[in-house]
């Protein structure tokens, strides 16, 4: 018997479906629960669980009026990174590697995300006006990369 197996899931019958391990679907499933929101954005019950992302607290904001589950001060960027970064898409690949090699040493600070994560969906919060180039972006991208066992390259 092959090690291939015929199933329901995006197959027909007649062409062999891949195996994948309940470990690369979970995974998976993990990684596609983490969403990203603007703080200027409202609040959704489909958020899940929302977590601030920010270092510092975002500008015209009232601590009152932002919903919040937790705010994840440790898990942001270093002040000397941030500052570096300046938002410079320019600089957006090593700012990528530079907050990687961050996040790989202080594995405690982003850990709160995948617990939140195995309980339902879970939305990253940021200040950023640049939704493509910022650090939830980039936090979102590592944490998925983990979910899949990819291996990240810092160096």
């Amino acid at each position: 018997m092959s090690n291939t197996h015929y199933g329901a899931n995006k197959c027909d019958g007649y062409r062999p479906c891949p195996k994948v391990t309940l470990g690369a679907a979970f995974a998976e499933k993990e990684a596609s629960m983490i969403g990203l929101k603007r703080v200027y954005d409202p609040a959704g019950s489909a958020d899940g669980t929302r977590l601030l992302v920010e270092r510092l607290w975002p500008r015209g904001v009232k601590k009152t009026a932002l919903k919040i589950d937790n705010w994840l001060k440790d898990v942001a960027p270093s002040a000397e990174l941030r500052k570096w970064f300046n938002h410079d898409p320019a600089k957006w690949d090593e700012f990528r590697r530079r907050y990687f090699e961050e996040l790989t040493a202080k594995t405690e600070s982003w850990q709160p995300i995948l617990q939140a994560g195995r309980h339902g969906r879970v939305t990253l919060i940021y200040s950023s006006h640049d939704t493509e180039h910022n650090n939830a972006v980039a936090l979102k991208e590592f944490l998925q990369n983990h979910l899949a066992g990819k291996t990240i390259h810092t160096g």
